[in-house]
């Protein structure tokens, strides 16, 4: 199977570096280049460009307001704004959220929600693992009882990327206690609502993006309820088997290693490039190859999307193999930065007075260790990479 390029795809590869030279701000890039996490602001204020040139929802159908562009271009263009430097737009919105409440929400949900995920105006947080429900979301225990005509919703949750900023979280609750994932639905809660609680986890890198959210008699209108009551565990794998294929994280493989690529071929202090070391040479080739492996096989799997022909859990094939390659990149560029490794960089979340505090050392240095520890969990979340192979294996037994 070959996935070739053709002339007007080229063309439009051009197009989208000529929007990128002329509309994405230089801070916003900057700060995403380093492999800190985008600040929300930029996050928004990127949509809202994307968007006035209707490009903000790629990977979303023309009905649904989006782009309506091939699988391929899609490819294309997440690879040309990575590497430009342009922040993401929110995943949680546009690649699960957004899909689920289109394909399954009310026309009332779709209405209300659809323009306002494409314009940057609601941000998402998911609502998904608990302490004692990770991977294994079917014996989640947070409930959602029916009250009259709200749902009364009691429960926590952790881990919740990014939530401190969102505007709304999707949440999967039991609706019904005594069956499994037959009980389960998914409801839609304002994070403000009285009730709801966010406690900030910091990571090892320093940074806050992770939170635990508690739920206590956190009340929602019925119709915030997406789709069916009972459903929730189909509109669920639905939504994982999209985020699995986002961690693939092919734009982020790419644009880091050819920062990876930059920095070895420089001169050192001694004179002397890291390339030229043959253990910095062979364990490149082998990224390299990885890489255009990992390449291939998101083609692949975008092409059996839009044929609705492939019978494989891709998503979780994307998952493992790219996000595993995202670690191996990170130690590598660890290891070139050598004794700078040992300093982490803070995150100056917008705030350049902080560079000042930084350690001597060579200006590609900062945001590489922050972005190294926060990639250790890269194999955990989105479905621990041990659940991945399961789900492989059971399908390859199956069929």
């Amino acid at each position: 199977m070959h996935f070739t390029l053709d002339q007007e795809d080229e063309h439009f590869r051009q197009e989208v570096r000529a929007f990128l030279k002329d509309n994405l701000p230089t801070d916003l890039a900057e700060r995403n280049r380093r492999g800190y996490h985008p600040l929300r602001e930029d996050i928004r204020q990127w949509t809202k460009i994307l968007n006035r040139q209707g490009w903000s929802g790629a990977n979303w159908p023309k009905h649904w307001g989006g782009t309506g562009w091939s699988p391929v271009r899609q490819f294309i263009f997440d690879e040309e704004c990575f590497l430009a430097g342009a922040p993401p737009v929110d995943t949680a919105g546009f690649k699960m959220i957004g899909p689920v409440i289109m394909t399954f929400g009310s026309e009332a949900m779709k209405q209300e929600y659809g323009p306002r995920i494409l314009n940057g105006d609601v941000y998402w947080g998911q609502g998904f693992s608990e302490p004692n429900a990770g991977s294994d979301l079917g014996s989640l225990s947070t409930r959602a009882d029916r009250v009259g005509d709200e749902y009364v919703i009691n429960g926590r949750k952790i881990w919740t990327s990014f939530v401190e900023t969102a505007e709304m979280i999707f949440v999967l609750v039991k609706t019904d206690p005594e069956a499994r994932q037959r009980g389960i639905s998914m409801i839609l809660v304002d994070r403000k609502a009285p009730g709801v609680t966010i406690r900030p986890i910091y990571d090892i890198g320093e940074s806050h993006s992770l939170n635990e959210v508690f739920f206590d008699d956190v009340r929602v209108p019925l119709t915030n309820l997406v789709g069916e009551e009972g459903k929730g565990w189909t509109y669920a794998k639905f939504l994982l088997e999209n985020e699995r294929a986002f961690s693939a994280e092919w734009p982020r493989n790419n644009a880091n290693l050819a920062r990876l690529r930059k920095f070895l071929n420089l001169r050192q202090a001694d004179g002397h490039r890291l390339i030229d070391r043959p253990g910095f040479a062979s364990r490149l080739a082998q990224l390299e190859t990885d890489l255009l492996a990992l390449r291939w096989l998101s083609l692949r799997a975008l092409h059996e999307k839009a044929g609705g022909q492939s019978k494989l859990p891709v998503g979780s094939l994307l998952k493992i193999r790219g996000s595993e390659l995202l670690q191996k990149i990170g130690e590598l560029q660890v290891e070139a930065l050598g004794c700078y490794a040992s300093y982490v960089y803070p995150d100056p979340l917008g705030d350049s007075s902080l560079e000042e505090t930084w350690a001597p050392g060579p200006d590609y240095a900062p945001g590489i260790m922050a972005d190294y520890f926060y990639r250790r969990a890269t194999t955990i979340y989105g479905g621990a990479n041990e659940v991945q192979r399961t789900i492989i294996a059971r399908s390859f037994l199956e069929l």
